[in-house]
């Protein structure tokens, strides 16, 4: 089970963390996604942690302003969302997925566990 929180109402250049607890005791061998859906759009992959080799992937959307970690002891992915814009305003999902590369991370198909969401919105 993925839970997030952290989600809210901001203004434009402001900053936000989100936050998805899991409560799967294997944490620490699934690599981790944070996908968001606009209204009215498809969902898009936004950022990935994978769990070999702690890399992190972005979209380029994002890329310089948003930053994904994680805690495996908390069993908690984050992310930071710096200089947040209206275009940012969606739902924040997060997903767990046991393949580790860039291809596998960037293919909502290939996660197995999703969270409800969270919603950010973005105020200009």
């Amino acid at each position: 089970q993925l839970v997030e929180s952290g989600g809210g109402l901001v203004q434009a250049g402001e900053s936000l963390r989100l936050s998805c607890a899991a409560s799967e005791e294997t944490f620490r061998i699934y690599s981790m996604g944070w996908f968001r859906q606009a209204p009215g759009k498809e969902r898009e992959f936004v950022a990935a942690n994978s769990w070999i080799g702690n890399n992190q992937y972005y979209a380029d959307s994002v890329k310089g302003r948003f930053t994904i970690s994680r805690d495996n002891a908390e069993s908690t992915v984050y992310l930071r969302m710096s200089s947040l814009k209206p275009e940012d305003t969606a739902i924040y999902f997060c997903a767990a997925n046991r393949g580790f590369s860039e291809v596998d991370l960037i293919d909502e198909d290939r996660y197995i566990y999703w969270g409800q969401g969270t919603q950010v919105t973005v105020s200009s």
